[in-house]
Order: C-alpha cells, then structure tokens, then sequence
C-alpha cells in the first residue's frame, strides 16, 4: 500500500483506526492492572473470599462503579470476566435511574457465577441486563460470615465492597452489561 497516492480521507479513517486500537489495548492492560487489585481487596476485605473465588466458575470484576444522582441518576464502571484467573473478556456496565435519590458512591463489585450455565449465558449473551436476562442475587454475607462456607441459592451472586461516598442504595437491577471488544 503506498501512503503517498492513498486518499486523504482513507489515511485519516486508517490513522483513526490505528491509533484507537492501541488506545484500546493500552486500557486494556490498564482494567486489567485495577482488576487484579480489586481481586486481592475482594479477597482481603470479604472473609472467606479467598476460598470462595477458586470454587466458582469465572467471576465479573468492576473495580470501580461510579453511582452519583440528584433525581436523576446513573452509574458507570469497566471490568474484566475471569475464568480460571484469567481475563476472557471486557465488559462496561452502565444504569440510569429517576426517582428520590441524591449522592455519590464508588464501590467495586464482583459477580460470581456458580454454574457452568450461568457463566455460559452470560457470555454467548449480546449484552445483558440484570433482572431481566439473569437474576443476581447481592449478597448479604456481613463482614463476620466466612462466604466461603455458605450456600447460595441463586446462580449468580454479586457482592459489593470497598465503599466510598454516601448513597441511599445500591441495586443491580436494570443494570445492563455490554462486552467491550478490542
């Protein structure tokens, strides 16, 4: 291909191209450095977390969600699927809200499936909504109970941790999970 006789407009799309994939395999590698951080919080502030995650199938990591409204609210993050600690796919969550609601929060969350179904599900999905396409359940392990240890009855299991900020609650329902494609 000669550059010098190729179209301007060609040479600028195929720039555009170009750099956004290194753009995109760049952030890559920088979700990937949060998850792994997010993972070892999980595993340190959730008693038990350590056991939990190699029983599990493959777990979501979002390391940090972003929720903030004023009547009118949304929340944002970036994660990582990993299966058998490995980082399978990228995925964004994003949620919008109305209705009596004021402040801002970050937290992590981490949402393990426990069956191959679930896991399978999720993935060969073309985006997924929480309530919807799949029922998660937020789990209510309190910081004395070793999670490791309990039985759950739903498939897929989110758990909320690391907290910041103040915000009346936190709800994955009408959550929407679209897979991030490098």
């Amino acid at each position: 291909m000669n550059i010098k006789k190729m179209n301007p407009i060609k040479l600028g799309l195929l720039t555009i191209v170009l750099f956004t994939q290194m753009t995109f395999a760049e952030s890559m590698k920088i979700i990937d450095k949060k998850v792994d951080i997010a993972v070892e919080q999980f595993k340190h502030e959730v008693p038990g977390g350590a056991n939990f995650l190699p029983k599990v199938k493959g777990y979501l990591v979002f390391p940090s969600v972003i929720k903030a409204g004023l009547i009118i609210g949304g929340k944002y993050g970036e994660g990582a699927l990993r299966v058998n600690n490995k980082t399978e796919h990228y995925y964004e969550m994003t949620a919008a809200s109305v209705g009596l609601q004021f402040g801002a929060q970050e937290y992590s969350m981490l949402i393990a499936f426990l069956s191959d179904a679930s896991l399978k599900n999720f993935i060969n999905s073309n985006g997924w909504e929480a309530g919807v396409d799949g029922s998660i359940t937020i789990s209510d392990w309190g910081k004395s109970k070793d999670i490791s240890s309990m039985s759950f009855e739903k498939p897929i299991i989110a758990f909320i941790y690391g907290e910041k900020g103040l915000m009346a609650s936190v709800s994955i329902t009408g959550t929407k999970f679209r897979r991030i494609t490098p």
